[in-house]
């Protein structure tokens, strides 16, 4: 019996995805850098589990030997490495992560996605053309409801309004401000894509974490006196400073 091929047959699917991911740049010497990271999951619990991450090379100078013990002690702490971006070609080995290029923040490259995703990492299947395009206007996300305990809402685009609380152990991730009406005692990162002026407001502030752009501080950072009041944060330099509100 002759088999005849229809185009299912003969056709491979690839696609495209966009994926959410952290980026680590380590600084020498990695040992205290190392030990930074360590006190970042201590004090955060959780922060990198389960999160995929992309490890930025492109300003550090050591060889592939001490790559692959970098890779190792990150691996050692359970961060899972995604790919690596900046590497030199003469730093890769067959078993590493991927070589990655070409990555920029949500909101510089247009593709299709069903939901707001930040910091993410493009995947090009062949033939698939991504086009810069000039930054939106900030747009803004509203949650009227609490983000509990394990809940993320990640929005790249703009603000996010949350109407009620963040639980200790939830995250909220925006490209620009973030307003909490209620108690904040995640986590709480304005301006993931490289903003700056992005700040943080909340009615009672109890957080895990704060970051604006990248620079964090966490509870245990924050001013005694700030603890249970209504506060906004904001960037200065790679300080984050903070006040009360009335």
């Amino acid at each position: 019996m002759t088999k005849v091929l229809t185009d299912d047959d003969r056709s491979i699917r690839i696609k495209g995805r966009s994926f959410l991911a952290v980026v680590l740049s380590p600084a020498l010497p990695l040992d205290q850098w190392l030990a930074r990271l360590d006190d970042l999951a201590a004090r955060s619990a959780g922060f990198f589990l389960t999160r995929p991450v992309v490890l930025d090379v492109t300003e550090l100078q050591i060889d592939r030997a001490q790559l692959k013990e970098l890779l190792a002690e990150l691996s050692a702490r359970n961060v899972s490495i995604m790919g690596i971006e900046g590497a030199r070609p003469s730093m890769m080995a067959p078993g590493m992560p991927p070589a990655l290029k070409g990555g920029r923040p949500s909101g510089d490259i247009e593709v299709k996605q069903t939901e707001p995703v930040s910091g993410e990492v493009q995947t090009e299947p062949p033939r698939v053309e991504i086009t810069e395009q000039p930054r939106p206007t900030l747009q803004s996300l509203v949650i009227k409801e609490s983000v509990r305990s394990g809940q993320s809402v990640i929005f790249a685009e703009g603000d996010v309004t949350i109407l009620g609380s963040v639980s200790s152990g939830a995250e909220v991730i925006a490209g620009g401000s973030v307003h909490i009406y209620g108690s904040l005692r995640g986590r709480a990162m304005a301006g993931s894509v490289g903003n700056t002026s992005a700040r943080i407001f909340c009615r009672k502030l109890e957080a895990e974490l704060v970051a604006i752009d990248g620079i964090y501080k966490m509870a245990e950072d924050l001013s005694p006196d700030l603890i249970g009041h209504p506060a906004q944060l904001w960037l200065e330099g790679d300080a984050i400073l903070a006040d009360k509100m009335n």
